[in-house]
């Protein structure tokens, strides 16, 4: 009887065993199978997000394009409700940017001050950028090309022009949270808001450049801060009115002007409706650099746009 007793507990303890092992598999199983699916919902919302925002961006691309009611001038982005989700476009002309390749190294660093960096790396930085852009010879190697050598995977500087804006996330120093700032909501300026490759370094556009933009041409905050009061009550439209602002700040006032409009960046942040109703919390944004021909303009393109870059993650 000793021996049946010991037996009969043995294998119940064997089965409570087996029970625990196989309720702990179950559990991880449980676990994997969850952490999948809200994994492959994630990326489904993703990809809706991503194919939202560019056909956002292809609607406002044809709105710029067809004027009247469709777009007014001084119009500086659209919000776009669709049965999917919504987006916001943000237009950026290029015009309203610093030119990258031809900033002087003082503008650059003003800008980088401006948008919060300490003096001291500020100036380490637009060494940087200013040594990315610079051929370099035998007389004068590049500065810091110890320091992208020892990167993995390891890289040269180019030392020539910047071709585009996403170079400066290679460039010693600059981080992303600087480069793209609070990107999602634009409260909190980056580097590519304010400077970009393709603009082409001559008048800023006083109705659409950013206050750290002016701040970087040498006005103050106060009187950066003062133009945007101005022109959101109602832009700037005529060269009359432009006049004694441009004399009353100086040197600095005298770059400010109608910028092109033939250079615009679109920059579309879209949020997928989901099945309940609500919009989630995923955000995903895509741009692109269009390139606007007016009629009779003297390249002889038909009157339309081109688009020069696409970024599927912008």
């Amino acid at each position: 009887m000793a021996t049946n007793s010991y037996q009969r507990g043995s294998a119940l303890l064997t089965v409570l065993w087996l029970t625990a092992a196989l309720s702990a598999i179950g559990v991880a199983v449980a676990h994997n199978v969850r952490g999948e699916t809200e994994r492959a919902g994630t990326n489904v919302e993703d990809v809706k997000a991503v194919f939202l925002a560019r056909g956002a961006i292809d609607r406002a691309l044809m709105y710029r394009q067809w004027g009247g009611d469709y777009y007014k001038p001084f119009t500086s982005g659209y919000d776009f409700t669709f049965p999917a989700g919504q987006v916001h476009v943000d237009m950026i002309p290029e015009a309203a940017r610093l030119s990258l390749n031809t900033a002087s190294p003082e503008e650059i660093l003003r800008l980088l001050i401006t948008l919060g960096e300490p003096e001291d790396h500020a100036t380490e930085i637009a060494a940087a950028i200013v040594d990315w852009r610079s051929a370099a010879t035998v007389e004068r190697p590049g500065l810091f090309e110890g320091y992208y050598l020892s990167r993995v995977p390891s890289f040269t500087a180019r030392h020539a022009s910047f071709k585009e804006n996403e170079e400066m996330l290679l460039v010693r120093g600059i981080t992303p949270d600087l480069y793209y700032g609070t990107s999602l909501d634009g409260s909190r300026a980056g580097l590519r808001d304010c400077i970009s490759a393709a603009s082409n370094g001559g008048i800023l556009d006083i109705n659409f450049a950013r206050p750290e933009t002016m701040v970087a041409i040498g006005l103050t905050r106060q009187d950066a801060d003062a133009i945007v009061t101005r022109r959101n009550l109602r832009p700037f439209s005529d060269y009359r009115e432009l006049a004694p602002l441009q004399q009353t700040l100086g040197r600095a006032g005298s770059r400010l002007g109608f910028g092109g409009n033939g250079m615009v960046t679109f920059r579309a942040t879209a949020r997928v409706r989901q099945a309940d109703g609500k919009l989630s919390d995923l955000r995903r944004s895509v741009s692109a650099l269009a390139k606007y021909f007016e009629p009779g303009n003297k390249l002889g393109k038909a009157p339309g746009f081109e688009i020069v870059r696409w970024f599927d993650r912008g």
